[in-house]
């Protein structure tokens, strides 16, 4: 039976194990690639002509991504998955205890599982290529590293720096790995020459990878590394009980105090860890595999699994190729949105032209894009010069020149439907025929703004999110009249900013505004009835979601708040009432707009992460105040209140058709609201809570409240039906 995912070839005395999944980008830890691993490793150990083995991949941009997460989806139950991690600790110990000597030749990214195999080597080389990283991230799945990651990663970098990367998941570069202690040493990357520089850098990795495992033998590289001072004194320290426990503490308070303990899984990283170093290895092996084991069948676990995959679906162009690639962008306003989408396409080698009516405007636009490249520079992650040579593809101006070169224009104005007309038109009038009209707002319908369109068949809605360059989704919308190629085009532009995607139909809000709305509007009539701004934002938080109700009501900005609470009431009534629209008015009347002018909810100090509550917010409510009924009114009560409302909606958009599919609206949610990613978004929330239960909780505030309380008739369906569930 011929081997399709392990092979190797002898070279002298080393034998060079390669790894290929044939059937996919990367390579992972599948059952087929542990079986095919297994019989190599046997036949290596059996031949006496072979002294030393090399492990090499031969993808370019990747040694191992991790464990195959199908694999352990596919197991029914929590001792299945225990044998699973079973499996692979006692194949990494054989490797560990090889009497030939395994140097990992690592190019790419080596994660989770293929990190885990790594470390069981006897040696590691990697290349200071921008691709190689290093990481533990199976605590973003909600997993941990199972198959004696948790044991091995502590004996290597030390408590500190392992609980850092398998409690963060972050990725670590290789000149950071080799300071740590990850890798022992690093080789260059190749330039181009007879052949691409990755086949030429893999070549030359393996080369060199082969000399050291002679070198090895032949006891001419000491396997281990005299410590300095600072790992001695380290070591001195740790050895004592106190100073350990000390560390376990203050890592689980922290972990609390982030996760607020709605994670499971970084509980049960520091509980392995410690098992195996208080206790011995083979207790803290059997506390990794039981806890992988329990682990994956968390509804966290599968919530994270869930946006992982839907991830994945997201950075997918469903529409195919565009006819014409997007290589001129041009954008108008050179705001906070569109400086911010101009950071994100410069840097992906589009030529961006950025227009502002104001030269003070342009000025600040193009300062912020400067800004966001040169705090990369100062994090080392590109050079000076890279940064010279990106910006070089910005251009800043105040006219059209140029225009008619453009492939796609976005529009970043302000949020007035007669401003929108009014680019519009003036665009038209000189772009080619062929170019697409984009535009980021975040609320008015794109057939409204059409309507002014000569041809609105190339005019589609970007809906970008601030900060661009950290806020990951683009929700794009289409209209009725939208031609496919223009849908193709804008998510392949998407893509190329490194966004994740959902496309959703056209109506008031489109999906992410129009679930975000009804929620904004219970908190401001939670505050109505007394209940502070630090108050409102700790019940969100403790329910999952990264930002406060109240602060993100801050970030949003009051004043938008303000203008998307009267937009969307006026188009869907009295549904979306709650809180008094007039109560935002007043605010921004006064001033009060939010972080952007310096106070809110709450007020902002430059430089100061600590925000108080707004002193002046008190007597603005007062008038607005309004006698909480005890029945709806305990923390929980509050909770749902703000949590149902969005997930109505949302099962309203699906219901409606303005989501394709639940999918999009999990990623929409999670990634674009903020929705707490434990519970993988708001079709996945309905599916694990139950939407009879959600549905009685609704019925009893829709006493109190009236209508927007109502469930919408889809989620009445699932409430009725058990076997009803959004995910499969």
């Amino acid at each position: 039976m011929a081997r399709t995912h392990v092979n190797y070839e002898i070279k002298g005395d080393v034998a060079v194990v390669r790894i290929n999944d044939p059937t996919s980008k990367v390579n992972t830890l599948s059952v087929q690639m542990q079986k095919e691993m297994t019989e190599v490793m046997d036949e290596i150990w059996a031949n006496n002509a072979i002294k030393s083995a090399v492990l090499i991949s031969s993808k370019p941009g990747c040694f191992i991504a991790g464990a195959d997460i199908n694999m352990i989806q596919a197991c029914k139950s929590a001792e299945e998955v225990s044998a699973l991690s079973q499996g692979g600790q006692k194949m990494f110990e054989k490797i560990e205890k090889s009497p030939k000597p395994v140097v990992a030749a690592i190019n790419g990214s080596c994660l989770g599982g293929g990190l885990e195999f790594a470390l069981a080597c006897q040696y590691r080389v990697a290349t200071k290529n921008k691709k190689t990283v290093l990481g533990t991230p199976e605590v973003l799945l909600g997993l941990l590293p199972g198959a004696g990651g948790t044991q091995r990663l502590p004996k290597m970098v030390g408590l500190p720096s392992a609980f850092d990367m398998m409690l963060t998941g972050r990725n670590i570069r290789a000149d950071k790995a080799k300071k740590m202690g990850l890798v022992h040493q690093l080789v260059d990357t190749l330039g181009p020459g007879l052949k691409s520089p990755e086949d030429r850098t893999i070549e030359y990795l393996e080369e060199i990878a082969v000399d050291y495992a002679r070198g090895i033998v032949n006891k001419k590289i000491p396997l281990t590394k005299e410590k300095n001072m600072m790992q001695k004194i380290q070591d001195y320290v740790m050895s004592y009980p106190f100073v350990r426990n000390q560390i376990y503490n203050t890592v689980q308070k922290k972990v609390m105090k982030q996760t607020k303990g709605l994670y499971p899984a970084p509980l049960k990283i520091i509980e392995c860890v410690k098992a195996g170093v208080e206790q011995g290895l083979d207790a803290g092996y059997l506390a990794e595999s039981q806890n992988f084991g329990k682990l994956a069948m968390t509804t966290e676990s599968r919530a994270l699994i869930g946006l992982y995959h839907g991830q994945v679906t997201c950075k997918k162009n469903r529409f195919g190729a565009p006819e014409k690639e997007v290589k001129t962008l041009a954008i108008l306003g050179a705001g906070l949105m569109g400086a911010g989408i101009a950071q994100v396409s410069v840097d992906k080698g589009i030529n961006t032209i950025l227009k502002d009516t104001t030269l003070e405007g342009l000025n600040r636009g193009q300062q912020q894009v400067y800004k966001g490249l040169n705090d990369k520079t100062k994090k080392k992650s590109i050079t000076s010069f890279e940064r010279d040579s990106i910006l070089s593809n910005l251009t800043g101006q105040l006219d059209y020149s140029g225009f008619q070169k453009a492939d796609m224009v976005i529009e970043a104005v302000f949020e007035d439907i007669s401003i929108k007309h009014k680019v519009l038109k003036e665009v038209e009038a000189v772009i080619s025929p062929d170019c697409i009209f984009a535009s980021n707002t975040s609320a008015l319908p794109i057939k409204d703004i059409a309507v002014a369109s000569k041809r609105p068949e190339k005019v589609i809605g970007m809906h970008y999110f601030s900060p661009v360059d950290k806020m990951q989704l683009l929700e794009i919308i289409t209209t009725e009249k939208t031609s496919k190629d223009t849908v193709a085009s804008a998510v392949a532009v998407g893509l190329k900013q490194g966004k994740v995607i959902i496309v959703v139909g056209d109506g008031p809000g489109f999906y992410t505004t129009r679930c975000l709305a009804p929620m904004l509007a219970e908190a401001i009539r939670v505050m109505q009835e007394g209940v502070d701004p630090k108050k409102l934002d700790s019940l969100t938080t403790g329910f999952g979601f990264p930002v406060g109700a109240a602060a993100l009501a801050d970030e949003v900005g009051i004043d938008v708040a303000a203008h998307v609470a009267e937009d969307l009431g006026k188009a869907f009534g009295s549904r979306f009432g709650g809180g008094n629209p007039e109560l935002l008015k007043t605010m921004v009347e006064k001033g009060l707009k939010g972080r952007k002018s310096g106070k809110g909810c709450y007020v902002y100090q430059p430089g100061l992460k600590q925000k108080d509550v707004n002193p002046e917010l008190e007597e603005i409510i007062e008038p607005y105040k309004m006698t909480p009924n005890p029945a709806v009114s305990s923390d929980s009560d509050l909770q749902y209140r703000l949590v149902s409302r969005f997930v109505n909606e949302a099962v309203l958009c699906l219901q409606d058709g303005i989501l394709a599919n639940p999918v999009e609206g999990d990623i929409g949610a999670v990634f674009g609201l903020g929705f707490p990613p434990c519970l993988g978004g708001p079709f996945r929330f309905v599916d694990t809570f139950g939407a009879d239960k959600l549905v009685e909780k609704m019925r009893r505030f829709e006493e109190v409240y009236g209508n927007q309380f109502t469930p919408c008739p889809l989620l009445l369906d699932h409430a009725k039906d058990p076997s009803k569930k959004f995910h499969k």
